[in-house]
């Protein structure tokens, strides 16, 4: 295995970690997947004719989309669950908070991106953060975010009910800082970056990835060969009058 030079983690945990981040990546995807939260028929028939496009390729785009989605949300996993790795006491459990160190009283809830909470959710995280406070005074807890606007480890203010808010013991850390913190080394998550495409590389070299055709088409055409009309039949084939549906 390739000397990755890491300090605050092993060669066998970054490789194996991020393998299996690899792993979970997504490739294909059948009618049922696609289908899965309910696909909605009316924006892809607006889309395709404001933009001028084929249906096809509309219903390509909604597949990448998906693709990308569930790409991201295995992105999330890997930034998450590295922290079984690194540093002491840290770990991730199987409820609650993201990660959390007990021995130390630290309690991490962690965000890919400064945008991703809306404020009715952000009120919720701090109250959630306030209630552990209140419990354990020695409590830190800490909104982690890989995309920050700024490197910063600094108290979160946040309005509740009006009425501006804030305590030392609830912070907003962006994730350099927070590796940082974690590890002692004020560039380690630089240096994870700097060697994470050579370890993607290995184990892409490594591995046989599933890249299995999806069958989203010919699964959609065994409904009818009318693309359009499979979709609307897909979501709308127990409503009333969609019996007879032609478009």
């Amino acid at each position: 295995m390739r000397n990755y030079g890491l300090s605050f983690i092993s060669n066998e945990n970054l490789y194996n970690h991020t393998k299996n981040i690899v792993e979970k990546y997504r490739f294909q995807v059948d009618l049922a997947k696609f289908n899965k939260n309910l696909i909605d028929p009316i924006k892809l028939t607006f889309d395709s004719k404001v933009y001028n496009r084929d249906i096809q390729s509309v219903i390509e785009s909604e597949i990448i989309r998906q693709i990308d989605k569930s790409n991201t949300n295995h992105i999330g996993y890997f930034h998450q669950n590295i922290f079984n790795y690194i540093g002491y006491g840290w770990n991730v459990p199987a409820n609650g908070y993201d990660i959390v160190n007990l021995d130390e009283h630290y309690y991490v809830e962690m965000k890919n991106k400064h945008n991703t909470m809306n404020s009715s959710s952000s009120q919720k995280t701090y109250m959630r953060m306030q209630n552990t406070i209140l419990k354990n005074p020695d409590a830190t807890c800490m909104l982690v975010e890989v995309i920050a606007r700024n490197s910063q480890n600094i108290v979160w203010n946040i309005s509740l009910d009006g009425n501006s808010v804030s305590d030392e013991r609830i912070r907003r850390v962006s994730i350099d800082k927070f590796y940082k913190f974690v590890t002692g080394e004020k560039p380690a998550f630089k240096e994870l970056c700097e060697q994470l495409p050579k370890v993607i590389e290995d184990i892409v070299d490594d591995i046989e990835l599933d890249t299995e055709a999806n069958t989203v088409f010919k699964e959609l055409e065994q409904i009818s060969p009318n693309l359009l009309k499979s979709l609307y039949l897909l979501s709308f084939e127990k409503y009333e009058g969609f019996g007879d549906f032609n478009v």
